[in-house]
């Protein structure tokens, strides 16, 4: 029985509602087993193998042996790539893939003034604690997210503009063997109407490729399904849409940060029948009032890729303050295995959900510390053990954390709604969707650490801390991060912005 008629026969039997948030299990307490720091973590990816993984660092990557999931260990850092270059080392790397034994680490995330490095690094990682460099293939625009799988890496291409001054938001495919480019394809040359609406709205902000079945997240454009089982031409399958063209056109910018729409991360289960898409958005203060919030995960059916179906949607944590300048608990990454969805929600937390019945997603297991976590993203590895990288905060560092395969709730869940956030500067978004922070009073009173953690593309500012195993169960039983108190600190929220900042200088 093929997926989509298993659960229209759910569906029958049991009837659709609106979905609350589960019960948790009360079992046994989901805590933290490790923590490796890494300066600079954004995104982790797990080896084939299950035993290795790869992190992004900002400026560079590094390899981390899973062996033992208690107690990760660094196996090689690389900084600085290509700093020989005229144009600048290699940098803003918040993505890194893995085709085999070959590895995708793509940058700038966001859009630089002036002369900058942009491209795909190709790195053999067969030997993780001796990584080797392949090659370089450059690019005329920034890389924040790609996908990698059968030898080729697909891009998001946005930045470049074609001869009649539209901003493309190209998918970008480059063959890593040759570090050649083979093959574009253009939401706009798909649907001409979107080449009327600004650039920003229609960002092509991640892709993910599994099986020659491609998916496309271009924000308030919606989803879209493409066929690369010949990467040089990719053609359309289906779309999961978000916003119309018509209702985009003469948008205000505030729309860019809020819902609905945003579509940002997109994943597929092993059989490619299932598609999660997680929005990223915030609440919007409008005729005086908040409108919107944070964003989750909804799941699709995609057996028949070109009429997916909507099954439902997985919640994002509440917060006392929803708003950009808040605490974010909007969805980030995800990924899923044998029925499991793995996620992460920046200061809301990670999370394990049961989807083996995806009309009814249950929560199995949370684990959150907004004072000093703001996770990536969260990955399964061996036993069903989650993984999960955290960007850090002002007053926790980045790096790598490992969790059980357990039920049950763990650290501080109520620090999300207790927690009130000081007056501090305002935020604005322009007509190309970048974010500008003005003065305030509050401004001048934070610590010169917390001034100092971000720059005007989220990235961070100084070293979080040494490479090393710190912390994990502790012999009492307690958890080594339950004394963290709340709080998080306005400038600090802006860290992990990302593809709104490089849309600054751009103009259709």
């Amino acid at each position: 029985m093929r997926r989509r008629d298993a659960i229209r026969a759910g569906l029958a039997a049991v009837g659709v509602g609106a979905l609350g948030r589960p019960a948790v299990g009360e079992t046994t307490a989901f805590r933290p087993r490790s923590r490796l720091k890494i300066a600079g973590a954004k995104e982790a990816v797990v080896g084939p193998d299950g035993e290795t993984a790869a992190v992004a660092t900002t400026d560079g990557y590094a390899t981390v042996d899973l062996t033992d999931p208690t107690a990760p260990r660094l196996l090689a850092e690389r900084r600085g790539l290509l700093a020989d270059r005229e144009t600048g080392a290699l940098d803003q790397i918040y993505d890194v893939k893995r085709d085999g034994d070959t590895l995708a680490v793509v940058g700038p995330a966001n859009f630089v003034a002036g002369e900058s490095t942009n491209g795909v690094l190709f790195v053999d990682v067969s030997e993780p604690a001796d990584p080797t460099h392949l090659g370089f293939h450059p690019t005329t625009f920034p890389i924040h997210n790609c996908a990698f799988a059968d030898g080729h890496a697909f891009l998001t291409g946005n930045g470049s503009a074609a001869a009649d001054g539209v901003q493309r938001n190209e998918l970008v495919v480059v063959a890593a063997d040759e570090q050649r480019e083979v093959g574009r394809w253009s939401l706009t040359r798909h649907d001409d109407r979107w080449g009327a609406v600004q650039s920003s709205f229609r960002v092509l902000h991640d892709v993910w490729v599994r099986d020659g079945l491609a998916v496309l997240a271009h924000w308030d454009a919606g989803t879209y399904l493409l066929d690369v089982s010949d990467p040089a031409s990719p053609t359309h399958l289906g779309t999961v849409p978000a916003l119309s063209p018509t209702a985009l056109v003469d948008a205000g910018s505030s729309e860019y940060t809020a819902s609905p729409g945003n579509h940002h991360y997109v994943r597929t289960d092993a059989e490619n029948d299932l598609l999660g898409i997680g929005g990223e958005s915030w609440a919007v203060s409008r005729d005086g009032a908040l409108q919107g919030g944070p964003s989750g995960i909804e799941l699709y059916d995609i057996s028949e890729p070109t009429a997916p179906e909507r099954l439902s949607e997985i919640e994002p944590p509440e917060t006392a303050d929803p708003t950009f300048r808040g605490t974010w608990t909007t969805a980030h990454n995800f990924s899923f295995r044998e029925g499991t969805l793995y996620s992460a929600w920046y200061q809301g937390g990670v999370k394990r959900h049961d989807i083996s019945d995806p009309t009814a997603p249950r929560e199995l297991s949370w684990w959150v510390a907004p004072a000093t976590t703001r996770f990536w993203t969260a990955a399964p590895v061996a036993g069903g053990s989650l993984l999960a990288s955290s960007m850090g905060t002002a007053d926790g560092a980045a790096g790598l954390w490992t969790f059980p395969a357990v039920e049950g709730t763990g650290g501080n869940p109520a620090a999300l709604t207790a927690q009130t956030t000081a007056p501090g500067p305002t935020t604005t978004v322009d007509d190309e969707g970048a974010t500008t922070a003005g003065s305030g009073a509050a401004d001048e009173s934070r610590t010169a650490s917390e001034r100092g953690t971000t720059d005007e593309n989220g990235r961070r500012n100084g070293a979080t801390g040494d490479s090393e195993t710190t912390g994990g169960e502790r012999r009492d039983g307690g958890d080594e991060t339950e004394t963290e108190t709340p709080g998080f600190g306005a400038v600090a929220a802006l860290c992990g912005v990302g593809v709104a900042a490089w849309l600054r200088r751009r103009r259709r």
